[in-house]
């Protein structure tokens, strides 16, 4: 087994016995026996859908984002950290995580997350108020106030839902069926 090989026939027997090693394969790149990388095919789409991870400790969102593309080009979202200050004019849905100082005429939905701080005057068809929101606020339709929700002002709305532990201090008032606000002053009224 070890020893020399005597001849060509004893040869045959012990080339079974021996353990070849494959030939080397040709440079793919140059000083690189590194295997080509494997055809891409472009046309290839994941079947699972996006989702976003789950961050243990970080509040959820009540009101799902969607995905960009989907017809939510008019959102605008402060971020944390972020100070503005002005009027927003053309926004369908704001998201406020930082603070902001502003007069929002009129929009579809304003979402106030627990770092977010709104001081000013929205009318809005939709409000989710999980952080604090100081000012006038006339939401034409439903008004979700979470738990750790705080409304200080104006308030009207078409329908209110308050967590327990949200708190709303100030003016406070149902908006009629009609669609119209209540009248501040009804002296001239007959």
């Amino acid at each position: 087994m070890f020893g020399k090989k005597k001849d060509a026939s004893s040869s045959a027997s012990t080339d079974k016995d021996e353990i070849t090693a494959p030939p080397l394969k040709p440079f793919t790149k140059k000083g690189s026996h590194a295997p080509a990388k494997p055809p891409h095919n472009p046309s290839y789409s994941s079947d699972q859908s996006r989702r976003t991870p789950s961050i243990p400790g970080t509040p959820q969102r009540h009101i799902s984002r969607s995905m960009a593309g989907e017809g939510d080009s008019k959102c605008l979202v402060v971020g944390r950290d972020i100070s503005l200050s002005g009027e927003i004019t053309a926004c369908d849905k704001l998201i406020v995580e930082g603070q902001v100082e502003v007069s929002l005429p009129s929009a579809r939905m304003i979402e106030v997350t627990p770092s977010g701080l709104f001081r000013g005057k929205a009318t809005v068809e939709e409000a989710d108020i999980s952080g604090r929101f100081d000012g006038e606020l006339i939401v034409s339709g439903r008004l979700t106030v979470r738990a750790s929700g705080h409304i200080s002002g104006t308030i009207r709305y078409g329908t209110v839902i308050i967590e327990q532990g949200g708190n709303i201090s100030g003016d406070m008032a149902a908006i009629p069926e009609t669609g119209d606000l209540p009248a501040k002053d009804n002296e001239g009224a007959t």
